[in-house]
This record gives structure tokens, C-alpha cells and sequence, in this order.
């Protein structure tokens, strides 16, 4: 094994021993039937989150990107899943408003 062809904690191998099966995440992505319901874009300190109601053939869910300089990281929610979502974050919300900021382990106001 070349030393930069490390076994892959999630089971694949390396490029190089690749049977003729093509991995479902690599390469270009195809094309989808994907609609947009609503784009809204949030700038937060040096990050930028861009979050898409879409639907396609399966139905509808909130694509969430998080942008950082270039970097981009996205997940999805399935759109039977947006009440208890919000639910959750308004209840994050809640206890970093009410709990004390922690300035180097000690409690805010020390």
C-alpha cells in the first residue's frame, strides 16, 4: 500500500482498487428533478448559510448550506421533519439566551 492510500474507515478502498462498480458519491453529481419552493441567505459573523426549500420525485425537504470562505457543508431535512426541527432550535434558542456565557470557565458577570 502507498502510504497516501490509507484504508477508509467507512470501507472503501483506495482508487486505485476500485472494482467496475462506481461509488454513488464520486464525480460529478447527475442532474435531478429538483424544484425551488424559496432560497433565503443568512451572512452570520464569517459564515454564510443559504437554506432551500426544494422538491423533487421523493418530496419536499430544507436543503441547509453553511459557507466559510469557499468550504461548503450541507445538510438536509426532510420536510415531515421541519416542526420538530424548529421545535428543537427554538428550544436551543431559549437556554443560550438564559444560560450565563462562559468567559475563560468562568461564568459571565464573575
Amino acid at each position: 500500500m502507498i502510504s497516501n492510500e490509507r484504508p477508509s474507515p467507512y470501507g472503501h478502498r483506495p482508487s486505485n482498487q476500485r472494482s467496475h462498480h462506481h461509488h454513488p458519491y464520486s464525480g460529478p453529481k447527475p442532474a435531478s428533478n429538483e424544484d425551488t419552493l424559496r432560497t433565503e441567505k443568512i451572512q452570520i459573523e464569517r459564515k454564510t448559510f443559504i437554506m432551500t426549500l426544494k422538491e423533487n420525485p421523493r418530496g419536499r425537504f430544507l436543503r441547509i448550506t453553511e459557507d466559510v470562505g469557499g468550504r461548503r457543508d450541507t445538510i438536509i431535512i426532510p420536510a415531515t421533519g421541519l416542526e420538530d426541527f424548529k421545535k428543537v432550535l427554538e428550544e436551543m434558542v431559549i437556554t443560550s439566551a438564559e444560560t450565563p456565557l462562559k468567559v475563560d470557565g468562568a461564568e459571565e458577570g464573575e
